[in-house]
């Protein structure tokens, strides 16, 4: 038997698929270090995430090599579910256009429950924020959030002088304070001032904006 024949008589080998509970194990690593890092900081120790997810330590460093890696982690799962609830905004604006402010609405009041504020302080130095997983996920949560956004304008419901960057960067304040402080009471008033703020976005605009327009290139340039 020749050497392509060979080849080609040899079973193929199925792909390594990671155990249930291994699958599992990774999700309260993920979880609990995400809300740690919200209550703490990206700073805090990771045995303390191994004893909130409810494993041991070698369990935690057999999924992630290192504390960067499970930082990235948590960012990209914040990332992925804000951009699934964006989705979803769409296809209910989709369904229903005049009901596309109110998708948009829905969407930031849950992203807010999503604490994506809490990202802004775990990108320090050390952090790569250009890795292939970061940029795919932030495509995505861009292009949903644009189309969400998109979808409101179209339908005359949100002001044409709002942009993206604007909806995030209050996003990011309104989820404060910042991991750590001491001020978590502060939370019950979160909703409350993302109304305010969710009204201030309705059409028609009940005054000019100073200045321009944020997109998320200003934010990650400045």
């Amino acid at each position: 038997m020749d050497t392509a024949t060979a080849t080609a008589a040899a079973p193929r080998r199925r792909p390594v698929r990671p155990r249930a509970d291994a699958l599992r194990n990774r999700e309260r690593i993920v979880a609990a270090a995400r809300e740690m890092f919200v209550e703490h900081g990206s700073d805090v120790p990771l045995d303390e995430v191994a004893r909130r997810a409810g494993v041991g330590n070698a369990t935690v460093y057999r999924h992630f090599a290192d504390r960067d890696e499970l930082v990235r982690q948590v960012v990209l799962s914040v990332t992925g579910r804000v951009a699934v609830l964006a989705e979803e905004g769409i296809a209910a604006a989709d369904a229903d256009a005049d009901a596309a402010f109110g998708a948009l609405r829905t969407f930031v009041h849950a992203a807010a429950d999503e604490r994506i504020g809490a990202l802004c302080p775990m990108l320090q130095a050390g952090f790569d924020p250009n890795h292939p997983d970061l940029l795919d996920a932030r495509e995505r949560l861009e292009r949903s959030i644009e189309g969400l956004m998109g979808r409101a304008r179209a339908a005359g419901q949100l002001r044409a002088d709002i942009a993206v960057g604007d909806l995030m960067v209050a996003l990011s304040q309104l989820t404060r304070p910042l991991p750590g402080t001491a001020c978590p009471s502060m939370d019950r008033f979160v909703h409350r001032h993302l109304q305010l703020f969710m009204d201030g976005l309705m059409a028609p605009a009940r005054s000019e904006l100073p200045g321009e327009a944020a997109t998320l290139r200003d934010l990650r340039e400045h």
